[in-house]
């Protein structure tokens, strides 16, 4: 007999062409959006954000940064429980403002996808190099660990690492979920491990100068770790392999934020109170500040443990951009075949095609300062997301929520504003990349976007769409005589069916 599932649950079955399959539960949501924002930056941006933009007020960046994200959270998980469709920002756009806005969230979102996992691929290669060297002595050649522009010919690791964990995506969603939760829960064990050993040695003398960089420096550093925080919308675009998201997908959005936030507050309040903030500019500052106090053996497992939270969240950052152009996709923004789904319910093309751009830019091209273009297109989404709830509550506002933001507009009108202060700490040369990009989207959209997707009515053009009133006239009372066939009708169906 098949497993019961509570009111509203969707049970795991095998997906049709052109759909996915709904096997994710509520744990799976905030593991993998806890995988997606604790990655690698936890061990590294913590440091480099305290030493050049904030100092020891770092802990305000990231209680900032987490704050701001989880006013944008709420107002994804009403649009979320009201859409219970992949694509996350773009999805909730499309149904709220337009066409146009939506195809150019969708197309900043996709940058920032790809060149967040190019970027993470990169340094997935250093770091498994240099955890090769430091525990078997092995060191990879430059010409296989590097790319043309770095003296070398390929970065192999990179690219491997990339192919692998499309083959985890491409197999089964259920398969991806089991690996982020296990490696999840080892990265939360190296981080209690590192607050227990760092939390003894802490010298109060070490957080003074509090704010050596003057308020301003907490804005910049929560702009800077606002990288990490790309994982709620991961959460987001995985609605409908989730098997309850009208109940599932807030705790998934909300929940990863919470964890996360208190996470990269306590490991940055450790570091800063053990090793003097200036000390930390580094590429192991975790393993730099515990050296100080006589911990150095936890440098290797810091190292191992960087390893693992990288692969985490890359197995994530690549998950993303796949659900998201799959809904582009069946609206006809893209090309439709890109929606076409395997035997196990995944867009198979899709991560091959996508899997196969990442691992050439992460192989040949350095990533350098265009990583900053994944912050400001997430915070460009996150605007939009906002604005979204609060025009869809005036235009539809008997639409049934199953989660409501609370005392709108406050909530929504924070989160714009939190986000737009933290776009102002970009360079010029950031911004001006993103209005390149934008153009090119909006080209992309008058040339073939437009066209193809003016003709579909699928499922994400009509989520959003009000509510049908019904016809409140009474429908007219059947004759006795047709009242009388429709019963004897009705009596040799009901008859005839109990004979077969």
């Amino acid at each position: 007999m098949a497993a019961q599932t509570r009111a509203g649950a969707t049970p795991a079955t095998p997906a049709a062409d052109g759909t996915l399959t709904r096997s994710l539960g509520r744990v799976d949501l905030i593991a993998m959006g806890v995988g997606t924002i604790v990655g690698a930056g936890i061990f590294v941006t913590t440091g480099i954000a305290a030493a050049t933009k904030a100092g020891p007020a770092i802990v305000l960046s990231f209680v900032l940064a987490g704050a701001i994200c989880a006013l944008v959270a709420l107002c994804y998980s009403e649009l979320a429980s009201m859409t219970p469709l992949s694509g996350s920002a773009y999805t909730y756009t499309r149904g709220t403002l337009g066409e146009v806005p939506a195809f150019l969230v969708g197309w900043n979102l996709l940058l920032e996808y790809a060149v967040a996992a190019s970027a993470i691929a990169i340094g997935w290669s250093g770091l498994f190099g240099a955890a090769l060297d430091s525990l078997f002595g092995v060191t990879l050649p430059k010409a296989i660990s590097a790319g043309p522009s770095d003296g070398g010919v390929i970065n192999l690791p990179a690219v491997l690492i990339v192919a692998a964990l499309i083959g985890v995506l491409v197999l089964e969603v259920g398969l991806t979920a089991v690996v982020v939760k296990t490696l999840v829960a080892l990265t939360i064990g190296v981080l209690v491990l590192v607050i227990a050993v760092g939390a003894p040695h802490l010298h109060p003398g070490n957080w003074s100068p509090f704010l050596p960089f003057g308020v301003h420096g907490i804005a910049a550093g929560a702009a800077l770790a606002f990288f990490a925080y790309l994982g709620f919308d991961v959460v987001a675009t995985s609605a409908e392999e989730t098997r309850d998201p009208r109940r599932d997908l807030p705790w998934g959005i909300i929940g990863s934020v919470v964890v996360a936030t208190a996470l990269y507050v306590a490991v940055s309040a450790v570091l800063t109170g053990v090793a003097p903030y200036s000390t930390l500019g580094n590429a192991a500052p975790v393993a730099t500040a515990l050296a100080a106090v006589g911990a150095g053996w936890i440098g290797k497992v810091i190292l191992v443990a960087s390893v693992v939270a990288l692969t985490k969240g890359l197995l994530m950052v690549c998950y993303g951009p796949t659900r998201l152009v799959f809904a582009m996709s069946r609206d006809g923004m893209v090309p439709k075949a890109l929606c076409r789904t395997g035997s196990r319910g995944t867009p198979v093309r899709l991560s091959l095609l996508l899997g196969t751009v990442v691992a050439a830019v992460a192989g040949l091209l350095p990533i350098g300062t265009v990583a900053e273009l994944v912050n400001i297109g997430a915070l460009f989404a996150f605007v939009i997301v906002a604005v979204g709830v609060l025009v869809l509550r005036r235009t539809a506002p008997g639409r049934p929520r199953p989660f409501r933001v609370p005392f709108l507009p406050v909530v929504a009108v924070c989160a714009i504003a939190g986000c737009v202060w933290l776009a102002t700490t970009f360079e010029a040369l950031t911004w001006l990349r993103f209005v390149i990009w934008s153009a090119a989207g909006v080209a992309l959209y008058l040339f073939y976007g437009r066209s193809h997707a003016s003709a579909v009515h699928g499922p994400t053009a009509t989520a959003l769409d009000p509510p049908r009133v019904p016809d409140p006239s009474p429908a007219p009372d059947p004759t006795p005589a047709t009242a009388d066939s429709s019963a004897l009708t009705t009596t040799a169906t009901v008859t005839t069916g109990g004979a077969a």
